[in-house]
């Protein structure tokens, strides 16, 4: 039987969205943005994700297309005879692994917290309450482990029922409801009164801001976040190009997945900065912003209860569309390596992630001991910073040089792969920049987050 295909094009845009767009957008992004900032930051990292995730999202898909397969496989069909490149799948299918070890956690969060706003679990709640009710969630192992089971179980079943059966099905809907929701939250917070402070923090530039958090860590971040969001380096939407056919050119694909994945961080902030303003709370929080202040902020809102349970829906849906789209790349992984069938993959899958998962959840109670970047960290900060600091970037890297490198796939095979069918062109102009500069770039940008971040 030849490879499962996606049914249209749309499904392929919006699931490779799906897999772009997720906490990146609306849990990270925030709250980073709010760190280091405002609108000084949203432009850095926007001038990032054009000229340094845009080229590296189509050269992903390009490898995926080209070879068929997943990274389990791609680089070892691809790569010139007695090359090494194939040993970059070990990592990129490690990455996966990882991301899930605390994302399957976290989405079970978002899960939790639409029904305890559903239910008025924070109606009457002072601050403190309100703090308190995410302290004692975290101190639940058997409440996370629950909703991390719940994630895990849900979406794997998803994925068990084929690629256009069920992960393009599902996540098609699952997408249109997220970009209606985010439209309807950003209009609420934007006509609230006393947003204007919360619009021009995040709208209007101030650099001064930039140079108070340190312009290498600025960058750092940023670049960092470009990764994140984009998920790219791990062969996470490779695997998406091998469901695809010719008749579209692949930079106008990765243009498509890149702005729809802009756009949902971009209306993230236009809802979490304008609210925060208007009820006078300072949008540099941390993780917290979510679970914390925005539950305090829904708190003091007429209808309030209506509009946190909608955000937490929305954010649900921004976290499962992620969670399904990289459990298809790791059921990939299984079937191209071992040839089983998808259930199989699925079934011992489903059971090596809910393992995989425990350390997070333990990691804010039976296990709150270990802090491995000082106080207030946690088993899921030191996988947060694997993936996003280390495997994203680093694997990033790897896909330019093999895509640019003559002594690996090679620009021309890159090109003429990337350039079959109708669309946008890559064009070939671009071959310095992307075989020296852009490695370049990611490098001391790579090397500078290290120094700013420890020494």
């Amino acid at each position: 039987m030849g490879r499962e295909k996606f049914s249209s094009r749309l499904g392929f845009i919006l699931i490779s969205a799906g897999c772009a767009i997720g906490l990146g957008n609306v849990w990270r992004f925030p709250y980073i943005v709010g760190q280091y900032g405002g609108a000084a930051f949203v432009l850095i990292y926007i001038l990032f994700l054009a000229i340094m995730g845009l080229p590296i999202v189509a050269m992903e898909f390009a490898v995926g297309r080209a070879s068929q397969k997943s990274a389990a496989l791609s680089f070892d069909i691809l790569e010139p005879k007695g090359s090494k490149w194939h040993i970059e799948k070990y990592f990129a299918m490690a990455g996966n692994y990882v991301l899930m070890m605390f994302y399957t956690t976290v989405a079970g969060w978002m899960i939790c917290y639409f029904f305890k706003m559903l239910m008025g679990d924070f109606a009457g709640l002072n601050a403190d309450q309100v703090a308190g009710e995410f302290s004692n969630m975290l101190a639940d192992p058997l409440l996370m482990l629950g909703f991390m089971v719940l994630v895990v179980v849900g979406c794997f079943a998803i994925c068990a029922q084929g690629l256009q059966g069920g992960v393009e099905k599902i996540t098609k809907w699952m997408m249109v409801c997220l970009l209606l929701l985010m439209v309807v939250l950003a209009g609420n917070s934007v006509l609230m009164e006393g947003s204007g402070p919360g619009l021009e923090f995040y709208l209007k530039p101030d650099f001064s801001k930039m140079t108070e958090a340190g312009i290498g860590l600025v960058l750092y971040e940023a670049l960092a976040q470009s990764f994140f969001t984009l998920s790219i380096g791990i062969g996470a939407l490779a695997i998406f190009g091998s469901y695809i056919g010719k008749e579209k050119r692949l930079l106008g694909e990765a243009i498509n997945v890149t702005i729809l994945d802009t756009f949902v961080a971009f209306t993230a902030g236009l809802i979490i900065f304008p609210a925060c303003f208007a009820f006078n709370i300072q949008p540099d929080a941390g993780p917290s912003l979510i679970f914390i202040t925005l539950p305090n902020v829904f708190n003091n809102m007429a209808g309030g209860r209506l509009w946190g349970a909608l955000f937490f829906l929305f954010m649900a849906f921004a976290s499962v569309s992620t969670v399904i789209a990289v459990f298809q790349n790791i059921v990939s992984f299984a079937t191209d390596l071992t040839g089983c069938t998808v259930k199989k993959a699925v079934v011992i899958n489903a059971v090596v992630i809910i393992l995989l998962s425990l350390p997070c959840v333990l990691g804010y109670n039976v296990w709150s001991g270990f802090m491995p970047f000082g106080e207030g960290s946690a088993v899921l900060d030191l996988e947060d910073f694997i993936v996003s600091n280390n495997l994203l970037p680093l694997g990033s890297l790897v896909y330019l040089l093999f895509c640019t490198n003559r002594y690996g796939w090679g620009f021309e095979k890159f090109l003429k792969e990337a350039n079959a069918g109708e669309g946008i062109k890559f064009p070939r102009w671009a071959r310095i920049y992307v075989t020296y500069f852009l490695p370049l770039f990611i490098i001391v940008i790579f090397v500078q987050g290290y120094i700013a971040k420890f020494f």
